[in-house]
């Protein structure tokens, strides 16, 4: 009742494809989905950077718990 329904959508579509012209909406389509896409690999490398750092952090750790051991033992 308080919704759009499939027929409002549509007409403001055809609004929407009157004023813009189709040729700019799939300009802008391209433009965000290269955004998107962008967003997405910066994530990904981001994660990839944060589990190189945590493994290499782990690794000094334990590089280090070994040294204190060798100590311990002399």
């Amino acid at each position: 009742m308080g919704g759009i329904s499939i027929w409002q959508l549509l007409i403001i579509a055809l609004i929407v494809i009157l004023l813009f012209g189709t040729k700019k909406l799939r300009s802008l389509g391209g433009d965000l989905g290269g955004a998107v896409k962008g967003f997405k690999n910066a994530m990904a490398d981001e994660d990839k950077k944060a589990l190189e750092d945590s493994s290499a952090k782990s690794t000094q750790t334990t590089e280090k718990q070994s040294e204190t051991e060798k100590k311990e033992q002399v």
